[in-house]
């Protein structure tokens, strides 16, 4: 099964976990909305990514894992549309969680797919079981408190943010967890797979502050202008559009010198200067 098969299996089935028969039938739909049809996969494609790198042998638990890193990134995005953050009408190219279904139920929607997210870990083989703390560490770190996505959402109620922390807690955090993540199931030294996660994350977050200021709505899905907007930090607005592009560059590099030495190292390679020329907007292409 090739690694976007597994991931959508995984998270179906985590879905349908989530959305048994006695769950109210709105929520489950506003979780089902929240998660499919999905946007590129690419934290959770990482996970399996780093995992195959690593051996691969324990593929349940590794696309568990993914599928718990797309549900935690799926839920940071139902309470990051909501109207006291951005207030934004769609996401992937379709109505916001909370402009389909309301405020209510976008927020139990989020919650719930953080307890889903969780939840999925915990029904893996006895002879893996022993990794799953590891991974619950994991995954914890990266979403939560002091340095994870709730920290970087946090940092946009603070009247003043150091680019680079928000940019690390907010996205960088969570590809760390997905790099490590993947490396943790398949019983590596998954602290040697956090830097390349980081240099990702911080420079996905890059290309979506450039998206921000110059792509247009449907070309991303979602709403632009944002950061100007609402006075977030934002790498254009700090170093320009050419100098932002130039961050873009040398995260790239970096991330390419940060995978640790592996069989799946030429692959990764590829999938990450594959991902950095698809997140820059076409109209930028030649800039």
């Amino acid at each position: 099964m090739d690694p976007l098969a597994r991931i959508e299996f995984a998270l179906e089935r985590a879905l349908r976990a989530a959305c048994g028969v006695n769950a109210p039938p709105r929520l489950g739909a506003a979780l089902r909305h929240a998660v499919f049809p999905g946007g590129a996969r690419v934290r959770p494609r990482l996970v399996i990514a780093a995992a195959l790198a690593c051996g691969d042998d324990a593929p349940e638990l590794a696309d568990r894992a993914a599928a718990a890193i797309e549900l935690l990134h799926c839920a940071s995005l139902v309470h990051d549309d909501m109207p006291c953050f951005d207030d934004a009408p769609t996401r992937r190219g379709k109505p916001s969680v909370h402009a389909a279904f309301g405020e209510p139920l976008a927020l139990l929607a989020g919650d719930g797919l953080i307890v889903a997210a969780f939840r999925t870990l915990c029904d893996v083989d006895a002879e893996y079981a022993a990794r799953v703390p590891t991974l619950l560490r994991i995954i914890g770190d990266a979403v939560g408190s002091p340095s994870g996505i709730v920290a970087g959402q946090a940092w946009e109620c603070e009247p003043k943010a150091d680019l680079h922390e928000y940019q690390k807690a907010k996205t960088a955090a969570l590809f760390a967890g997905a790099t490590a993540a993947g490396a943790a199931a398949a019983g590596a030294e998954w602290e040697a797979w956090i830097p390349l996660g980081e240099c990702l994350g911080e420079a996905y977050q890059v290309a979506d502050d450039i998206a921000d200021a110059v792509a247009r709505p449907e070309e991303i899905g979602k709403p632009v202008g944002q950061d100007a907007a609402l006075g977030r930090p934002s790498a254009v607005r700090a170093l320009g559009l050419k100098g932002a592009l130039k961050h873009l560059e040398s995260l790239t590099a970096a991330a390419v010198a940060a995978i640790p030495r592996c069989p799946g190292k030429p692959g990764l390679e590829r999938l990450i200067r594959h991902e950095a020329r698809r997140l820059v907007p076409a109209s930028l292409a030649n800039v």
